[in-house]
Order: C-alpha cells, then structure tokens, then sequence
C-alpha cells in the first residue's frame, strides 16, 4: 500500500504546484476553511460562504477546462546556455490552432530542477484568436552552475480569474548548461618559457610556431629524404633539403582541486569554496586563452576531466562547460590527477594549480612538477588557515597565493 499512497501524494503534489495559481491556492483554502468553519451545522451563517466560493470555484474549474489550449503550436527554441545568477531569455512564438479563441494564455516549464527557476512564468497573453500567433519570453535563472535537465513545456490558460493552469499538449524540451560566474582578470602571472614539442603540429593546429618553411640548404648526411627540394636539385645539379623552423610553443596545465571533507553536506547554492575555486579556474583560463598558450585542464570529481585547449584546438566556451559539470570529490583526487599528469611533466611549460587546501597530498604534486623542470605557481581558494603551512613551499615551489571565497565572488582581485 506504500507504492500507490506515495504515488497520490506525488500527483496531488504536482496539482497543487503546477495546476493552481496563487490566488486559486488562497481560494482553495477559504474554500476550506469555510467548509471546516460550517461542518458541525448547515444552520450556520458562514454555511451561507462556503457554497457560493465552492460553486464559483467549481465553475470557474470547468468552464476553464472546456476551454483550455487543445491545438496550440510553439515555435523557437528554448535556451541551450546561461550563467550562473544572470537570466537567459528566449522568444517563443505560440501558435493558435484551433477554432475558438483562447484567454490567458502562458508558457510554463513545471517541476523545474532544484536551483532553476522560470522567471515571471505569469506572464500571459490576454486573449489569442484562432489562427493567431503572438510572441511569449520565456526566462530561466539558475542560481548554481551545472547542467540541468528541464522538463516538458506545456502551454496553459489560467482563464477565467487565474484560479487555475488548464494545460495543453506539451513539448520536449532539452538540458540547460548553466556556466560558472567569474570576474575577468586583468593579468595572470605565469612563470613561462618554451618548449620543444615533437608532433606540435596536430597539438597547435598550424598555429603561432608550428613547423614552417624557412628556407633551403645544401644536404648532410643523415637527412630526411621526405625534405629533399627535386626542383631546387635538377637546377643546382647538387643535393638541396628544405629547412624548417622547430615546434616551440607554451604549454600549461590548470589543475582544479575538488576535494571536499565526506559527511558535509550540499547546500542549493553549491560549497562556497569550490565554486569560487571554479570561477577563479573560470578567470584564469580566460585570460590564458587569450593569449599565445596552450591549455591543458585537470578536475578531478566523480571521474577524471582531462581537456586541452587554446590556441585554435578549442574554444573557451569549451572550457566553460567542462567547468559546469564538475562536482565535488568526497576522496583524494590526486590519486587520479598525478598519473595523469606524470608522463606530462616534461612537455609541460608551466603548472597553475587551484587547490582548496594545502597538505601532504597537494605538496607531493607540485614538488614533482618542480623537481621534473616544470615551474610551478599556486592558489589557494580557503576561508581560515591550511592543513599544513605553504610559507616553507615558496622557497622551492615558486609564489603561492591565498584567496578568500569572499574576496572572489566580489571581485577584488584584478590580477593573480
């Protein structure tokens, strides 16, 4: 008997969030209170209240069904990107396709994820003829980023008195990828150089200093045939090979750390210091990709994020949604990131980590960058002191940067 009671619950739920209006709520409860109010006798005089509110309401209930969007035709599509905090609007064109007129008529998007929320979801059209069409907004602002599924747009009529939503035939809809809120950084201070990168060719996507022809010279033994110029050698009568300039270019890897204590719980809006983390990871990549560098980022969540970007092989956006779909890890992560980073270190310019603490773990990872000849530069996203103190590390680690989750979300930092 569980089953089928959870199952009523559940629908009686989604009457009373998706099929009610605010003022039918308050209507149904005078409705209610009227009724308790009379219950012992007919004879009372607020008996006299409660019938003319449970027949309107009962009225108002079917001439709003018999009326309600059967054929009604949405066009447009709903929006595929937001960021987190800001509103995403769409335009849709709502389409009636039936006889009869129709009043009152709105977009909704009901049961909408934890976090999500349609922005003035009332607003409706006063009165479409049949046959007509008229442009609705339809606005969603998440309050966390993250990619959400959202559910089926129905289009309703709250008509008459906006007691009620008789909905219609409804639309698949898609998922939301709401992308982390940052401040854009003025500078990023990186310990960089350059670096020889064999099959830097398919990395660079012929860009910046990839291998280019630069120029001819009498042959050497040793060679490569392939660069032997035929033309260059019937018109000298001697050997000739091209020449060309070497692959150099910076490469950087982000490292996001995701670590966070097991048994704290989630709240709506996220942990305070990985998101910051995230929106510091957000600026930081940002800035990189503008620039002539080529970006290499490791998150550790659930499973292993490993994305390269910049310089033409991806686009920032593309770093964005990786950044929104990153959850927070309840073990070591760093058990998975330094395997992946290990045969990395010696073709790495540079390693910018974002870490939420500093411990045994995270000092193990950024002495292995150095000692294998990568430079190294540290943030650290924390409210109140490390596990173990990072003074010592700035000596042979390189600068290491304390940030508060405060002093990020309100952007006081214009460079790192």
């Amino acid at each position: 008997m569980k089953w089928p009671r959870s199952r009523l619950v559940r629908g009686l739920w989604r009457v009373w969030r998706d099929r009610l209006t605010l003022p039918g709520k308050l209507w149904l409860a005078a409705v209610f209170l009227a009724g308790v109010s009379a219950s012992p006798s007919l004879t009372l005089p607020i008996y006299h209240l409660f019938l003319p509110l449970a027949t309107l309401y009962a009225c108002a209930y079917l001439c709003g069904f018999g009326l309600r969007p059967r054929s009604v035709r949405i066009t447009g599509e709903l929006p595929r990107r937001a960021t987190a905090g800001e509103t995403a609007r769409a335009d849709l064109v709502v389409e009636n396709r039936s006889r009869h007129g129709l009043y009152e008529v709105g977009l909704g998007l009901f049961g909408l994820p934890a976090g999500v929320e349609q922005v003035d979801r009332h607003e409706t059209l006063a009165r479409l003829g049949a046959g007509e069409s008229a442009s609705l907004p339809v606005r969603l602002r998440a309050r966390r980023r993250g990619i959400y599924p959202l559910p089926e747009l129905s289009p309703y009529s709250s008509f008459p008195f906006q007691l009620f939503r008789h909905h219609g035939p409804a639309r698949p809809s898609s998922s939301l990828i709401v992308l982390p809120a940052f401040h854009p950084l003025a500078a990023v201070e990186v310990p960089v150089g350059r670096l020889h990168q064999p099959g830097g060719i398919a990395l660079t996507s012929n860009v910046g200093e990839s291998p280019e022809y630069v120029g001819n010279r009498e042959y050497v033994p040793g060679d490569p045939v392939r660069r032997l110029d035929f033309r260059s050698w019937a018109r000298l009568a001697r050997p000739v090979v091209r020449e060309y300039q070497e692959e150099y270019y910076c490469r950087l890897a982000l490292v996001l750390d995701t670590r966070i204590r097991p048994g704290r719980r989630k709240r709506v809006e996220g942990f305070p210091e990985l998101e910051a983390a995230i929106s510091l990871s957000a600026s930081v990549a940002d800035v990189l990709a503008r620039g002539d560098y080529l970006i290499d980022l490791f998150a550790a969540g659930p499973e292993l994020y490993v994305f390269r970007g910049g310089r033409s092989v991806a686009h920032f956006e593309n770093i964005l949604e990786i950044l929104a779909g990153i959850e927070e890890c309840r073990t070591d992560p760093f058990e998975t990131i330094v395997p992946a980073l290990a045969d990395e270190f010696g073709r790495i310019t540079a390693l910018i980590c974002v870490f939420l603490d500093w411990d045994d773990a995270r000092e193990r990872l950024v002495r292995q960058a150095v000692e294998s000849g990568t430079r190294a530069k540290v943030l650290i996203v924390r409210d109140g002191p490390t596990t173990i103190p990072f003074a010592s590390a700035i000596d042979w680690a390189g600068p290491v940067t304390a940030l508060t989750p405060d002093s990020l979300r309100k952007g006081r930092w214009e460079s790192v």
